[in-house]
């Protein structure tokens, strides 16, 4: 277990008094907040509550039980054992009595990708004289943000799994009558193994109608048939090991010459996937502070213009770091209301989608990472057209 490498905690402690904050309280149990987990590395071999005490003035402290103490690596800070609750509790009142208290919660379930601490913890914390307050700032300046070295990762995978789509989708549409979705979705699988890459879930590859399901997933039941005159969809994502980031992209090929409605669709989803990259372009520029729901409405605006609103039916992107569906701010003013500032070194995908059941979805999904300089665009060539 590998506990706050390089972590910044003179920065940490600046935050929190600018923000009128006592400490930051990360709590976890049996793998339960990805929070903990980014900050501490791998909590597997805990078996019991999890308490991480992040102060604005002094050590930070690891609370931990004794039985889960042999498994804790080493901490820049001060461990805390405890063995009964009675223990737990008047250590946990020493730290948060009287003190403003950030943890991951999220007021009414606005955002379910921060609201990690159970009900019943805030209520013992409260009890114990906290007054806890959500820490999504916290979230999104330190847990969030990508190293140099994951970087590297990323773009390495990026450009890997690029490849592999273009060449997936240029031999399916080689194969119509032949080329089934699972075996399209097993091809993909070897080349990401055979790359050297992992992946928590099979790719996502719709032929046809099924590709109006967002998150259609290929089985023998539903197994259909590359034909001709028809939308391909494969939407794939990894990374090179449990230690880092993901990449997640979507691409698209048609099996013919694709008829107008098909190309007006396409462009419409890519213009407004590149509607937002020029809006995070123009930001740094102007100043301006962006968030997740304002990127969002941005790539709606497009799509609501073309006359496709209605058929645009999630968000426009989701956080990424070591989890692919990270804790960071998601472009979404839609499934949510998030409206988290977006910092330099954070990462997420940019995916607007158009879905005509029956008929046929397209999506087109990049990856973004902000840097000093603005936005940095994942995979280098992103798709321009449909590949046919």
């Amino acid at each position: 277990m590998t506990t706050l490498q390089n972590f910044d905690f003179d920065a940490l402690g600046r935050t929190l008094k600018q923000r009128g904050l006592d400490g930051w309280l990360v709590y976890d149990f049996h793998d339960s907040n990805p929070v903990a987990q980014r900050m501490l590395g791998d909590t597997g071999m805990l078996t019991r509550r999890l308490f991480l005490w992040l102060p604005a003035v002094g050590p930070a402290q690891l609370v931990v039980s004794t039985i889960d103490r042999p498994a804790v690596g080493d901490f820049p800070g001060e461990f805390v054992t405890y063995t009964t609750w009675q223990e737990l509790h008047q250590h946990l009142a020493s730290v948060v009595g009287g003190r403003r208290v950030a943890m991951e919660t999220s007021p009414e379930n606005a955002v379910p990708y921060l609201d990690k601490v159970p009900s019943g913890v805030v209520e013992l914390l409260k009890r114990l004289g906290a007054t806890v307050l959500p820490s999504a700032p916290l979230v999104t300046e330190f847990a969030s943000r990508w190293s140099q070295a994951e970087l590297q990762d990323h773009r390495r995978t990026a450009e890997a799994i690029a490849e592999i789509a273009r060449g997936t989708l240029r031999l399916a549409i080689q194969h119509v009558g032949t080329a089934t979705e699972v075996a399209v979705q097993r091809s993909v699988l070897e080349q990401l193994a055979g790359a050297g890459l992992e992946t928590d879930d099979p790719p996502i590859v719709a032929f046809g109608p099924h590709a109006a399901d967002p998150h259609y997933s290929p089985h023998e039941s539903t197994n259909r048939t590359l034909a001709a005159d028809e939308v391909v969809l494969l939407d794939l994502w990894a990374r090179p090991s449990p230690k880092t980031v993901w990449a997640d992209q979507t691409w698209m090929a048609f099996t013919g010459s694709p008829p107008g409605d098909v190309v007006t669709v396409w462009e419409t989803v890519r213009n407004a996937r590149d509607a937002v990259v020029d809006r995070l372009r123009k930001g740094p520029r102007s100043g301006e502070k962006l968030t997740g729901a304002m990127l969002d409405n941005v790539s709606r605006e497009v799509i609501n213009a073309a006359g496709y609103g209605h058929a645009f039916t999630h968000r426009t992107g989701h956080s990424i770091d070591l989890d692919l569906h990270g804790s960071g701010p998601h472009l979404d003013d839609f499934e949510t209301h998030d409206v988290r500032e977006l910092f330099e070194g954070v990462a997420f995908s940019v995916e607007p989608g158009i879905y005509l059941p029956g008929r046929f979805g397209v999506r087109s999904e990049i990856n973004v990472v902000l840097g000093a300089n603005g936005p940095e665009v994942t995979p280098a060539e992103p798709q321009t057209e449909l590949i046919v």
